[in-house]
């Protein structure tokens, strides 16, 4: 390898973009992964009839990086923007669907939440700030400053949508930092909205709220395979990496493959494996670090797909989808109607929907029957759908090890994230369990990561 060479530990989408936009620069790129395929926890299966997605569906256009990324991978006529109707979310209540207000009109006149709670609202400008700063969940934070109501059927389901996680246990502070800043730099939620919009225009970022949701035709997966094609000889498939060490002026990287124990040394090693994974990776070269790692929960989902005639579905169709809040006591989180968000992979005669099942909420999964689990779950959806005849198709995957929870105290850890960084330079962390957990943020993460190891390098 040349004298600056960058190894990549993983093929997810935050090593395949860092390696990608590295390589684009004229930079030396090695990549080991582990599997023979490349996109981590992305995974789309084109079934003829009914494609679909095992891991996230759709990514949200917040940063002008990814359709930078579309453009250079000659994508534009793969891409796929989300119908309208996916503008427009549920939340269950009583066994109800109810639309999730995105107006001042729909807010009062919706029943989803109490006259009490939207009258609660009123007071979100004179809250003052937290004394907790960054040891505060997001339950703690929402409900002091909105109310226990607006937890309950907005924040709840929500957190569940996203992170598959308990707002109890979640760090404001980590999982969601920019609600978190509008707190500590604009004094409250309202105004800062507002004056942060703002902000965000002079930067040419989108909020995740207005930001458009795209995929491609053939799955979310299009994006990885692409970088990986455009990387191609790049990418050591089968790698299952042993060990990291340092080795006279660079570091070592040790790894099987097919049975043989190979290693492979670098100047820059930028890992973006998950974090229970990497502990063991990093314990020879900093035992604490190994720790963090294996302290960072990352709690099971399956993913269950399902696929009906529409004239046995008595729901209205018009929609995202919906997400379950924890007081309502169902066996899965929520449901996307994948038909109705991207209607050009489908007929018009079936209707695809992905569930969620487990998380924070329920890990005890695991270690339950997925044949058990499945219709029970099924059997709930069909009754909230008003569904009256068995599914035409259906699949699923369980991720024993999902998402990482940024909970309480995670500060601590992004905190040594940086010190190690700068304790063994040339190292840098990357991945879902540092800067965010959407396809989004690890591609805007992983541009930082690219723009981080040049400057490095620069030096």
């Amino acid at each position: 390898m040349s004298k600056h060479s960058i190894l990549v530990l993983g093929a997810g989408i935050s090593g395949l973009t860092t390696a990608f936009l590295l390589q684009k620069k004229g930079f030396d790129v090695t990549i080991l992964e582990k599997r023979d395929v490349v996109g981590g926890c992305i995974r789309s299966e084109n079934d003829e009839k009914f494609p679909y997605d095992l891991g996230p569906n759709s990514i949200l256009d917040t940063v002008p990086l990814i359709r930078e990324l579309v453009a250079d991978l000659n994508l534009e006529d793969q891409l796929l923007d989300a119908n309208e109707k996916g503008n427009k979310r549920y939340i269950l209540k009583d066994n109800k669907l109810h639309a999730l207000p995105t107006s001042a009109k729909a807010f009062l006149q919706t029943r989803l939440f109490s006259t009490a709670a939207k009258l609660r609202l009123l007071k979100e400008p004179f809250v003052g700030r937290s004394h907790d700063g960054y040891y505060q969940s997001i339950a703690d934070f929402v409900k002091r400053r909105l109310g226990q109501e607006f937890l309950d059927y907005a924040i709840n389901p929500f957190v569940a949508g996203v992170y598959a996680g308990k707002p109890e246990k979640l760090s404001v502070a980590s999982a969601f930092p920019k609600l978190y800043a509008l707190e500590e730099k604009y004094g409250g939620l309202f105004v800062g909205a507002f004056k942060s919009a703002r902000e965000r225009k002079k930067r040419a970022e989108k909020s995740k709220q207005s930001a458009a949701m795209i995929s491609f035709k053939h799955g979310v997966q299009t994006l990885p395979n692409a970088m990986a094609a455009a990387l191609d000889g790049h990418i050591h498939y089968g790698a299952q990496l042993l060990k990291i060490s340092q080795d006279s002026d660079s570091y070592k990287v040790s790894y099987l493959k097919e049975g043989k124990e190979l290693s492979l040394n670098a100047n820059i090693i930028l890992s973006t494996i998950p974090a229970h994974l990497a502990a063991s990776v990093f314990e020879h070269l900093d035992t604490q670090l190994s720790a963090i790692f294996r302290s960072i929960v990352y709690p099971p989902v399956l993913v269950y797909v399902l696929a009906y005639k529409k004239t046995d579905i008595g729901q209205a169709l018009d929609g995202f989808g919906f997400l379950i809040p924890e007081k309502e006591k169902k066996s899965f989180l929520g449901a996307i109607w994948n038909s109705v968000i991207f209607p050009d992979r489908y007929d018009n005669t079936h209707a695809v929907f992905t569930l969620f099942v487990g998380g924070a909420r329920s890990p005890e999964i695991l270690h339950e029957e997925v044949e058990s689990i499945k219709k029970r779950v099924r059997q709930e959806f069909e009754s909230l759908m008003k569904i009256e005849n068995a599914p035409v198709f259906e699949n699923h995957k369980m991720w024993e090890s999902a998402i990482p929870q940024y909970n309480l105290g995670y500060i601590e850890n992004e905190r040594y994230f940086d010190a190690f960084e700068e304790k063994f330079p040339g190292i840098f962390l990357g991945g879902n369990y540092r800067g965010g957990i959407s396809v989004g943020d690890s591609i805007k993460n992983a541009g930082i990561s690219a723009e981080k190891i040049e400057a490095f390098l620069s030096k």
